[in-house]
């Protein structure tokens, strides 16, 4: 069995941009089924959906990311498996293609996390896909006359048919944010944390509240100690894993969206901002599913 969750971020959708976010979710979540689908792995299958959502402009990720207050993308991103617990992460990077991709290529180096020129460089050694870094800005924001307030992250969990489990963030950060500024996304353990006996998450938010409060390790700790939990539990199961985080995030101001993959192949989804897209499959559904809020999963 495989499965497969991702979202598109936790944020305010306008109604005019809501069958881009549909259409774009279902396109990365294709990218990753054909790759599980195919007898591939957890870890590539994560890379495959990222990278699609990198490259829509729809998504805070890649091309069409947010502009610091120099009017630059920086962008960040993470990846990491289950087995052994293997981290590759990139923070402020310029001028990539793919931030998914390049956290992928450091899995198995150390350090576990590069920033900004190193991590560019060991892009270009490990001749990844390097850009102009004004390429990554799309003639609309460059015609825009106001600044948006873009602070969403993208992520991807999957699990293979061999039991191996992976989850992978990236973003564009925050607009007009301090050059340099680093969120949640590329943390472990904040943004997102992944491990094959017990499942793993994914964030997206307020990412300085996400990290201060750490909310990758609590889901997992939460995870934990519902080990117990089998597949054939009601997704309510996981909101209640979730939802505790969500709401110690919103006791300090902030908003966040989250999903979760058990070690069993069960996801799960909750956030308190107005929308977050998400999709999800496993290797026993015909079709995939697709939402913009919770509550209208029942209608």
């Amino acid at each position: 069995m495989w499965s497969l969750i991702l979202h598109g971020g936790a944020k305010e959708i306008d109604p005019q941009e809501e069958e881009a976010h549909r259409n774009g979710c279902i396109e990365a979540l294709e990218a990753g089924r054909a790759v599980l689908a195919g007898g591939g792995t957890a870890v590539d299958a994560v890379e495959a959906a990222g990278r699609v959502l990198e490259a829509d402009p729809t998504f805070n990720a890649g091309y069409g990311s947010a502009l610091n207050s120099d009017g630059e993308v920086e962008m960040c991103a993470g990846l990491m498996e289950g087995r052994d617990f293997n981290v590759g992460a990139v923070a402020v990077i310029k001028g990539v293609r793919h931030p998914i991709s390049v956290a992928k290529a450091m899995l198995h180096e150390e350090p576990i996390l590069l920033a900004s020129e190193g991590a560019r460089r060991f892009a270009a050694d490990k001749q990844l896909e390097l850009c102009d870094p004004a390429d990554l800005i799309t003639p609309q924001q460059r015609e825009a006359s106001s600044k948006s307030e873009a602070k969403d992250t993208i992520g991807v969990v999957a699990l293979d048919q061999y039991g191996d489990i992976a989850v992978g963030t990236s973003t564009g950060g925050l607009d007009g944010s301090a050059p340099g500024r680093v969120g949640d996304s590329p943390q472990p353990g904040c943004g997102y944390y992944a491990d094959n006996q017990l499942g793993a998450v994914a964030f997206s938010g307020d990412g300085e509240h996400i990290a201060r409060k750490a909310l990758a390790a609590r889901v997992m700790q939460a995870l934990s100690a519902r080990q117990a939990l089998s597949s054939g539990q009601a997704e309510g199961g996981l909101e209640q894993v979730l939802n505790p985080a969500l709401k110690e995030v919103e006791a300090i101001g902030g908003e966040a969206g989250a999903i979760v993959l058990t070690a069993t192949g069960v996801s799960g989804w909750a956030h308190n901002s107005r929308e977050f897209a998400v999709a999800f499959m496993t290797s026993e559904d015909n079709h995939p599913h697709v939402f913009l809020r919770k509550k209208d999963v029942d209608k």
